[in-house]
């Protein structure tokens, strides 16, 4: 089957599941030089769950993306490791970094380029720095306690990446024999074909290199929907051979991803959701909804990456505030309570609305010393201690059972999260107008501290709640 058909089938699968149709509940080398030979043997048999193999330190971890060429005045790694004390004084645990490889130059789109056209999936692209940055960079990191996942584009590389002179046969063609890219719109990369074993033994060698040699600590996989789950399966089995990985799927609604390669997938229907409740069109019952369907498609102790933003939103979407209004505060509560694991991207945490070009140059506006960006940065860093220490919120099977409780509005939502005793209960306004609503809390025989302000209360069984637009409280039994 050729991959675009493979492709094609791809996609009516990953349809067919969300609609239930299916019954799923060592020294450095150069691309241009190794040679791989025939593929070595499948490493499905080693495979083991992606739950059963995820890391002790994902149990109640904070993803921040870092787009490097956009995060300072020099767009390098060395001011991302400048800049480590700032990121572990927010609290968060995982630095995923985008493409930090040389971006191809022929059918190049704009000036700089996208970073997920990839030139040599050995090197560093210059403009970010050498080998020596990286590695201290992932060593700096490690020594404040964090860990670094790589993006990874295995789906397409650049049309000059040396793969395309020195194996042609490895990319996907027409019948003229030309290189073709996946689509119409993505014209600067050539299409990757997975039906070819020696392209997927050199695409794994690549993966394992940067764990081995650098210590890096997983991947987020681009377009992983459009690469097939087994070449996934034994990817992750070969890293997991190195070391214990954490592997992110940007890819939604196939279950059959997280069964064995990857531990988490994109919460795209969550982001959705919050995109409504920004629109004012989207209440209680849409988050129950979600909640639903979330049980249905996710395999024990897997979970989606919640989200209000990330590279693309920003850049092809809309910024916070075109997006959410004066609400993207607030919906982040969500992504922080609700179970998955939470994102933030940088420049999120100072509020920035501005939209970020995608192909150019375009720093992020920090606003460090505004009063707008203090505000958000304590809104955040408040939010990550939350989510660390109520063991009620952690990810997968390491954190609580989520358990709606009945209120009388149809916009305010009212939640517990409970686990060992530990107990986080959230009632919030996801809309941009009062509501007011009584929630039935039942009896609860807890003191709960407040994360407004950290006073100690109790809560009624029945408790009336007016909240201004976009207003929440949450009520947790370990001091905030």
């Amino acid at each position: 089957m050729s991959k675009l058909a493979r492709k094609s089938l791809a996609l009516f699968t990953t349809l067919a599941l969300s609609a239930g149709l299916l019954g799923l509940s060592s020294g450095a080398s150069t691309a241009s030089t190794k040679d791989f030979g025939a593929a070595s043997g499948s490493n499905q048999a080693q495979a083991a769950s992606a739950a059963s193999t995820a890391p002790v330190w994902m149990k109640n971890a904070v993803i921040y993306q870092v787009n490097t060429r956009q995060y300072s005045a020099s767009g390098t790694l060395d001011a991302v490791t400048a800049d480590l004390g700032r990121l572990q004084k927010l609290g968060v645990d995982i630095l995923w970094l985008m493409p930090i490889h040389p971006i191809g130059e022929v059918a190049r789109k704009g000036s700089m380029g996208s970073p997920y056209s990839v030139a040599d999936y050995y090197g560093v692209n210059p403009d970010l720095g050498t080998e020596a940055d990286f590695r201290e960079l992932v060593d700096g990191a490690h020594a404040k306690g964090m860990k670094v996942i790589l993006d990874w584009v295995a789906n397409h590389s650049s049309f000059d990446n040396p793969w395309i002179t020195d194996h042609k046969d490895w990319y996907t063609q027409d019948d003229q024999g030309n290189v073709v890219p996946p689509n119409a719109d993505w014209t600067d990369v050539a299409d990757l074909n997975f039906d070819v074993p020696e392209m997927r033994a050199g695409m794994i060698d690549a993966l394992e290199y940067w764990v081995r040699e650098f210590g890096v600590d997983g991947y987020r996989c681009d377009v992983a929907w459009g690469v097939p789950v087994d070449f996934w399966n034994d990817a992750t089995a070969a890293l997991q051979k190195i070391k214990p990985v954490y592997m992110l799927a940007e890819a939604d609604g196939n279950p059959a991803l997280l069964q064995d390669a990857f531990l988490s997938d994109y919460g795209w229907k969550f982001k959705d959701l919050l995109m409504d409740f920004g629109l004012g069109i989207a209440g209680k019952s849409d988050l129950a909804g979600y909640m639903g369907q979330m049980q249905l498609n996710y395999p024990t102790n897997t979970y989606p990456m919640l989200f209000v933003t990330n590279h693309d939103e920003n850049s092809w979407t809309g910024s916070l505030k075109e997006n959410f209004g004066t609400g993207a505060k607030t919906l982040a509560v969500l992504t922080f309570t609700i179970p998955g694991i939470p994102l933030i991207y940088n420049g999120q945490e100072v509020d920035s609305n501005k939209r970020l070009a995608f192909f150019e140059k375009d720093q992020i506006d920090w606003m460090f010393t505004s009063t707008r960006s203090k505000t958000a940065v304590a809104h955040y860093t408040k939010l990550v201690a939350l989510k660390t220490k109520n063991q009620s919120l952690w990810n997968g099977a390491a954190g609580g059972k989520y358990t709606r409780f009945k209120n009388d509005s149809d916009k305010l939502i009212s939640f517990e999260r409970e686990k060992n005793g530990n107990k986080v209960i959230v009632v919030l306004n996801p809309s941009p107008r009062t509501t007011t609503g009584t929630v039935e809390f039942g009896t609860q025989t807890k003191t709960f501290f407040k994360f407004s302000n950290g006073a100690k209360t109790k809560l009624a069984k029945k408790q009336k709640f007016s909240m201004k637009a976009w207003g929440y409280e949450i009520y947790s039994t370990v001091k905030p």
